[in-house]
């Protein structure tokens, strides 16, 4: 591959990976109608974890402090120094983190391989777009707190758990599923992104390593390797800081046109 074909799949993946119009649908459609060849092992890896770079690097702070306070209650039982409730509450949103993954590492062990089975028919992954264009459509309607929401809990955590692992059928956006679970919940909008995006953390690397455990690791050049993984990297962050924005001011539902119109011209040209 050359350099300008890894740079468009690192934008292409820093941009479908944050924002809520499906990733693995958009690699569906680029490889059935526009004859899109699918990334080398080693160049989606290095692409993935470009987006989860990006992601650490966004909430470089929220993962700092939940390090510290995590660190502190299980090493010393309690929170310690200044900031002790700042401190209890990131280490409360580290367990709950790791409670939500649970389902979807569930949802992955036992459903992945059927699910991607679904990979190979384009009219699904075009109804599905229409599916995620209607979820974060519904999120105009949602109350859309900006004060203090409901806390993160139990079954908070698993329920968004649950919709990212769902997200793993073609089509049906991450991001938007997740963030408009936290909505719909009661999670104010700010604890709604975030939760969503810090979800995603192992969910990134859970796919890594299943994609080095699965495959063989093509040759790629360093080079255009590194130019994917950069442009994976600047791109990503970008989107997280527009979608944020877009979340934090309730436009979440800006984005379900475009999921609907990609949605229905695949339709059209797949009949």
């Amino acid at each position: 591959m050359n350099i300008f074909q890894t740079v468009l799949l690192g934008v292409i993946q820093g941009l479908t990976e944050f924002l809520p119009v499906s990733s693995s649908g958009h690699l569906v459609i680029f490889q059935n109608l526009l004859g899109f060849k699918e990334p080398e092992l080693l160049l989606d890896t290095s692409l993935h974890l470009g987006t989860l770079l990006a992601v650490c690097i966004y909430f470089r702070s929220d993962l700092g402090k939940m390090l510290l306070g995590t660190w502190n209650f299980v090493f010393r039982g309690k929170a310690a120094g200044a900031g002790r409730n700042d401190q209890k509450a990131h280490a409360a949103l580290t367990w709950w983190i790791l409670i939500g993954t649970v389902p979807t590492g569930l949802i992955g062990l036992f459903f992945r391989h059927p699910l991607e089975n679904l990979f190979g028919s384009v009219s699904l992954v075009a109804v599905m777009l229409l599916v995620t264009g209607t979820i974060v459509g519904l999120t105009k309607f949602l109350p859309g707190k900006t004060g203090k929401g409901r806390p993160l809990g139990y079954l908070i955590s698993l329920a968004i758990g649950i919709a990212q692992g769902l997200a793993i059928i073609p089509g049906i956006s991450r991001s938007g599923t997740t963030i408009a679970c936290g909505l719909s919940l009661g999670l104010e909008r700010e604890t709604a992104g975030r939760f969503s995006f810090l979800l995603s953390i192992p969910a990134i690397l859970g796919a890594v390593v299943l994609q080095l455990k699965d495959g063989n690791i093509a040759a790629v050049g360093l080079f255009p390797l590194f130019c994917g993984f950069i442009s994976s990297v600047l791109v990503g962050l970008l989107a997280l800081k527009v979608l944020m924005g877009m979340v934090r001011k309730g436009h979440l539902s800006y984005f379900a046109p475009y999921c609907w119109a990609l949605g229905f011209l695949v339709l059209l040209f797949t009949q």
